[in-house]
């Protein structure tokens, strides 16, 4: 079998504990208010901040088609860069993205004086994931309901980041835009870095 096809072990356990908390914080009243209260991630000049919420923010999600669409970008994705990477390497990758993610969130926040927001989510970090597969396999065919016919990834990759800043600027739909901007950015930085010093080839 071609072992592309199966799930490996960075990937399986990520999907697992972010389900599991999920389903925890769904059926018990007490676990979604510690959470809640803790595990996501505020903003850096609120009493309620602590510096371990940019890692614990990733595995918290507001609801199921939130969980659903992180969890299957993870699966669709993380499986090929996981193997590729080697697991060690796409764990640093995931996380990197994910704080990076928070981090350029709060920059343009600050910048446009809009402080004061809570940040849940892996979308950041998945994010990063799309950005290495387009910079990784550019011409690989993807399919992305509901356009109708394949799409290259790097062309895919453009046009979503095109569309993330747009609704960044105009939409006021409380997710944040710019979070997943930053994830994208933080890992394209990430993979060029590792491509100039030779760790990995692409």
């Amino acid at each position: 079998m071609n072992p592309y096809f199966k799930t490996p072990p960075a990937v399986k356990n990520l999907i697992i504990a972010n389900c599991l908390i999920f389903l925890a914080t769904y059926l018990i009243p007490q676990v979604d208010s510690l959470l809640g209260r803790y595990g996501q991630l505020f903003w850096i000049g609120s009493p309620l901040f602590h510096s371990y919420q940019f890692v614990s923010y990733m595995f918290l999600h507001g609801s199921f088609s939130h969980l659903f669409f992180n969890m299957f970008a993870l699966w669709m994705f993380g499986r090929t860069l996981e193997y590729e990477l080697g697991t060690k390497r796409f764990l640093t990758y995931y996380f990197v993205c994910g704080i990076g993610a928070a981090l350029f969130q709060m920059l343009v926040a600050w910048v446009f004086g809009e402080i004061g927001f809570t940040m849940l989510g892996a979308s950041g970090a998945t994010m990063g994931l799309l950005m290495a597969f387009g910079v990784m396999h550019p011409n690989n065919q993807i399919f992305v309901f509901p356009i109708p016919m394949p799409i290259k990834a790097k062309w895919f990759v453009v046009g979503y980041i095109i569309l993330e800043l747009f609704q960044g600027w105009g939409v006021n739909d409380g997710i944040a835009h710019f979070a997943h901007v930053g994830g994208m950015l933080w890992g394209w930085a990430l993979l060029y870095y590792w491509k100039n010093k030779r760790i990995i080839y692409f």
